[in-house]
C-alpha cells in the first residue's frame, strides 16, 4: 500500500479558504498566480478533501488532479439510480460533486457527508476500501458494484 496523499495545497485554494473563513466571497472567475482558475467545483472539491494532491487542471466545471476528476454532479432521481463511471474507475456523488478516481493510492477526505451513490466499475475482483478515523476498514465494495452509501464519517478510501 502506498502512502496516503497529503501534500501542500496550492495558492488559489489558500486564498480561497481564507476569504471563505473571513466571511468573504471569491469571485467564480478569480485567478491564482499561476492562472488556474478558482471555481465553485474546486471550492467544493477542496471542502470534501484533505490533503488532496495538487491540481492539474481547472476549468468552470471540473478539477483534475493527479488519480482523480471532481466535476459538478449529475441531479435528479437518474443520478441515484445509475452513476456513469469509465471501465477502470471507482466513482461516487457526494456533496453534489461527482468524484471520479482512477489511481491505486490512499485518498484522506474531509466532510464526507450524507448518503449518496456509487459505482466500483473496476477491473472484476478489485476491492475499494472505505476507511474509519482510526484507520480501520468501514466497508468495502469489490468490482462490478454499484449501490448507495452512506459517506459519514469515512475519512479516507483506497480504490484498488
Amino acid at each position: 500500500m502506498g502512502e496516503p496523499v497529503n501534500v501542500k495545497k496550492p495558492a488559489a485554494l489558500l486564498v480561497a479558504a481564507t476569504a471563505l473563513l473571513a466571511g468573504t466571497t471569491v469571485a467564480a472567475s478569480a485567478a491564482d498566480p499561476a492562472g488556474t482558475r478558482v471555481t465553485s467545483v474546486q471550492q467544493r472539491a477542496e471542502q470534501v478533501l484533505a490533503g488532496h494532491p495538487k491540481v492539474l487542471h481547472a476549468s468552470a466545471d471540473a478539477v483534475r488532479y493527479d488519480g482523480l476528476t471532481v466535476t459538478a454532479g449529475p441531479t435528479g432521481k437518474a443520478a441515484l439510480k445509475d452513476l456513469s463511471c469509465a471501465y477502470g474507475h471507482l466513482c461516487m456523488l457526494v456533496n453534489g460533486q461527482k468524484f471520479d478516481f482512477y489511481k491505486c493510492q490512499t485518498w484522506n477526505l474531509n466532510n464526507w457527508t450524507g448518503n449518496g451513490p456509487f459505482t466500483n466499475n473496476q477491473t472484476p475482483g478489485t476491492v475499494a476500501k472505505f476507511f474509519n478515523k482510526d484507520g480501520s476498514v468501514r466497508w468495502t465494495s469489490t468490482a462490478y458494484q454499484a449501490g448507495t452509501a452512506t459517506w459519514d464519517p469515512i475519512w479516507s478510501l483506497r480504490p484498488c
